[in-house]
């Protein structure tokens, strides 16, 4: 097995914590223990747990909460993992074999891509096409159509969409399952920014659609958890039996304290509240990242994000995305994410999910780069 570089994952976490404003962030600002343990019984259960090896596969009680999420779920359709990048690196170790067609949505987190090519699959990109209008990105049915064949074992979905923002409604979930069910390929469907939608309609899931479906997702984006590294597969019992013999050889079980607080933040009036922090963030600094680039339309073009802390915009001029986010970072201290990264340079990722003074003044550094920049002429 021969992975390629992970570019993204890795600038980041190089840089994230050595800069003075990471606008590099796809989630929204993180929670305290101190605001996720708000009841006198929560904190003396936590301070009384025993700090021995947790069940591998998550505790009965979480995976519960997990499947209550999940129509028709039972704890056997349940496996907890360490953080949403282990249930896709499990998930697609059981799925993908050396020469299986992967047909992968682009553009995507690049953990899935970069997994099929290291797991020996050919990987057969799917890029998501504008509207008419230009106001949103929509999933290519008939361009799918033509590149599922028989040989196609996986088609990869993330919904709501890293680096978009876009989701994929029901209709087209249906008929991407349809499609994959004529060949007997398998979808997989990264939905961990689901709960993070703008209008607050949670994006439908791939679940319950067709019988070789497995959905992946976890606590990092939507609930702003991302250091319990608490992530989760969804599928049919003999796929979790085989991803969890799988977990054994990774990381073998979730964290004890972590599984206690994501069975906290997973009680339904809790998740509730965790969710609705998370719509007043997107809401209070969307339209301040929003205003920056409206009144920068003769560098910037985007499409309005439908879920997710980010933006994902174009940007006019000849200079390559890596190098423009490399001089910003070096020159003003500020990190965001090259389109590069997701196979499309003259783009940029830039992540509003934090407080909202960091992001009015990183941006505030990136129009100061801008200045001396040759952006605006070209396309």
């Amino acid at each position: 097995m021969r992975l390629p570089l992970f570019a993204m994952e890795r600038m980041q976490s190089t840089w994230e914590n050595l800069v003075d404003y990471n606008l590099s962030e796809s989630g929204v600002r993180p929670m305290r223990v101190e605001e996720l343990l708000d009841s006198d019984a929560d904190r003396a259960a936590f301070f009384a747990q025993e700090l021995a090896y947790n069940q591998s596969n998550g505790t009965i009680a979480l995976r519960e909460r997990i499947a209550a999420m999940y129509p028709g779920a039972t704890i056997e359709h349940v496996e907890v993992t360490n953080g949403g990048s282990e249930a896709n690196f499990v998930s697609m170790w059981h799925l993908v074999r050396p020469g299986d067609e992967v047909v992968s949505m682009v553009p995507n987190y690049g953990q899935t891509l970069g997994l099929a090519e290291g797991f020996g699959g050919a990987l057969k990109p799917w890029p998501l096409r504008l509207s008419e209008d230009g106001r949103r990105w929509l999933a290519d049915l008939d361009g799918l159509r033509g590149l599922v064949t028989p040989k196609t074992r996986l088609i990869v979905l993330c919904n709501p969409n890293n680096p978009t923002g876009a989701r994929v409604p029901a209709g087209d979930l249906d008929e991407i399952c349809r499609i994959a069910g004529r060949v007997g390929a398998w979808v997989l469907s990264d939905e961990i920014y689901r709960g993070a939608e703008l209008d607050g309609a949670e994006t439908p899931s791939v679940w319950g659609r067709y019988e070789r479906v497995v959905v992946t997702s976890g606590l990092s984006k939507a609930y702003g958890l991302p250091g319990l590294r608490v992530g989760w597969i969804v599928s049919a019992p003999e796929v979790v039996a085989s991803t969890w013999s799988r977990h054994d050889y990774t990381t073998i079980a979730p964290g004890t304290l972590s599984d206690r607080l994501a069975r906290v933040a997973l009680e339904p009036p809790t998740r509730a509240k965790i969710l609705a922090r998370t719509r007043r963030i997107l809401h209070a600094n969307l339209p301040v990242i929003a205003g920056w680039l409206d009144a920068r339309k003769d560098r910037f073009s985007y499409v309005p994000p439908e879920a997710g802390a980010i933006v994902y915009t174009r940007y006019r001029g000849g200079m390559n995305s890596t190098g423009l986010v490399e001089r910003l970072r070096v020159e003003k201290s500020v990190l965001i994410v090259p389109g590069d990264h997701f196979g499309m340079d003259g783009h940029l990722r830039i992540g509003f999910g934090g407080e909202t003074r960091g992001l009015r003044e990183g941006l505030d550094r990136l129009a100061d780069l801008l200045q001396s920049l040759p952006l605006a002429g070209g396309a």
